[in-house]
């Protein structure tokens, strides 16, 4: 490789994560380059494997004036979670009583925290991102749920949650499968009419949320859109498309976040 096309390489590396211009080292590759990929490997790994520390999320939580409710899927350790989806999916019998037996009154919106694929994700993010997101729901005047913290739990285990609090709309916050260049990603899967058996094409999901991705004020400002259109529509999933874009430089606060 000539030092015009390395350079040309190099420059191109800078502007992504993904891994390009490796180069040669014979007909492997650099030294260097395996020792990332096995450290990336490695991150994605523990991402999954880490337990979410559901205490401090509550206290996190909290600390932004948000009550909080702890509960289980119906997987009892890591191990059967990962290889029983479907245990993932749903509410622990003792957890759906104690949300059932909180739900006082209809309320507009249930916000679920969950480890998901990357306990990671969860601890750096979640927070950050409720604490984003509060000022419009306030905004909004809509009424919310205590947050659940919820561990070993997917997706879907939002409808449950949301059908139990008696949601109108349930947000799920969820730790997503992590990549060999982001272990910290963050999921907000978004269902109106949340109840057992909704389908992924009922649901709209805002990805990459993280500090070298979508950033948490720019996700929060599509999550208020996505919300606004559902209770206004009735409706999410592929009949909802995310058009927030049009309005972010009228709607968006500060001109840094529009630019981005």
């Amino acid at each position: 490789m000539s030092a015009r096309t390395d350079d040309l390489w190099q420059r191109l590396a800078r502007l992504t994560p993904a891994r390009i211009g490796l180069g040669r080292a014979g007909a492997g590759l650099p030294t260097r380059e395996v020792l990332k990929f096995g450290l990336a490997h490695a991150q994605a790994r523990d991402a999954v494997h880490t337990p979410m520390d559901a205490a401090a999320i509550a206290a996190a939580v909290a600390a932004l004036g948000l009550p909080t409710v702890t509960v289980t899927s119906g997987a009892a350790d890591r191990a059967t979670y990962l290889r029983r989806p479907d245990y993932g999916r749903r509410l622990s019998a003792d957890s759906l009583k104690a949300l059932a037996d909180s739900a006082r009154e209809p309320v507009d919106l249930a916000l679920v925290v969950a480890d998901g694929l990357s306990a990671r994700a969860v601890h750096e993010g979640a927070a950050a991102l409720l604490a984003a997101f509060k000022p419009h729901a306030e905004r909004a005047g809509w009424r919310l749920a205590p947050v659940t913290i919820a561990t070993q739990a997917r997706v879907a285990l939002g409808d449950a949650a949301g059908a139990a609090l008696r949601a109108r709309a349930v947000v799920v916050v969820i730790g997503e499968r992590p990549g060999l260049s982001s272990p910290d990603s963050l999921g907000l899967y978004v269902t109106f009419d949340p109840r057992p058996g909704r389908s992924d094409a009922e649901r709209n999901c805002i990805s990459n949320v993280r500090p070298a991705g979508l950033s948490f004020e720019l996700a929060a400002f599509k999550l208020n859109w996505l919300l606004t259109q559902a209770f206004s529509r009735g409706l999410t999933g592929v009949n909802l498309k995310d058009e927030s874009d049009r309005s972010i430089e009228a709607d968006m606060p500060d001109p840094a976040i529009a630019a981005r």
